[in-house]
């Protein structure tokens, strides 16, 4: 049984209307920000593109808010364009169908131009589809559209399958997150510990002051990219 059937798109209704109405009451600017509805039509064009079915939950997220719906990111824009800044687990910017397709493809296009040393462990699976990245797409979250489980992958590491059950695990636990609240374990098996592993470094905190003084576009929450990074430590004396 593939994981498109083993979670309810009412468990990921459930969970993400938990998401939207904190945001309702403390937060309607990023609340707006998430966007509309999205369309049918826009996920089948978006499926034919990217040469793969999204998971039924997937499906159900997309089509209750879809930051990207009606908007074109700009020429020479990042990756990740049109994503939408929100307190989710990881810390990375939760994407919309639009960034969904660009950073899918861009993925699978290093996989395919220079694949995974090994193939039973591969850098990147046609089945990962993002859910959320980085602006510059080298660190993320994606939804395994097979088991229907949530992984994650980052720069020169290998990626990290099965962190949360399901979407719907990653969404409770980015309410209880907002709500400031534990209600329970929503990682996958034997994965609890993981995502505090996933928190922005302390020590990351310097570069982000040097690249917004210095004219980069740097993220408040997750990882630094590697070339913003470089470029720091190649500034010091």
């Amino acid at each position: 049984m593939s994981g498109t059937s083993m979670h309810s798109s009412g468990e990921v209704r459930e969970a993400w209307g938990r998401v939207t109405a904190w945001l309702e009451r403390n937060d309607p600017e990023t609340l707006a920000a998430l966007g509309g509805p999205g369309s049918d039509a826009a996920i089948r064009e978006a499926e034919s593109r990217m040469g793969l079915a999204l998971p039924a939950e997937l499906r159900e997220w997309l089509l209750a808010n879809d930051s990207d719906a009606g908007r074109q990111p700009a020429a020479h824009s990042c990756l990740v364009a049109l994503g939408c800044a929100l307190d989710i687990p990881g810390g990375h910017i939760l994407l919309g169908l639009t960034d969904i397709q660009r950073v899918y493809l861009s993925r699978m296009g290093l996989e395919e131009m220079q694949p995974s040393p090994d193939p039973d462990h591969p850098f990147w699976r046609r089945e990962w589809v993002p859910i959320a990245a980085e602006t510059d797409g080298l660190y993320g979250t994606f939804l395994d559209a097979l088991t229907g489980t949530v992984g994650t992958w980052a720069e020169a590491e290998g990626p990290e399958e099965g962190v949360y059950a399901s979407l719907s695990a990653f969404f409770q636990e980015t309410a209880d997150r907002l709500e400031g609240v534990s209600s329970g374990d929503w990682s996958g098996p034997g994965r609890s510990d993981r995502t505090r592993s996933l928190e922005p470094r302390p020590e990351d905190e310097p570069i982000r002051r040097w690249a917004r003084a210095n004219g980069y576009a740097v993220n408040d929450r997750g990882r630094v990219p590697a070339s913003i990074r470089e470029a720091y430590e190649m500034s010091r004396p």
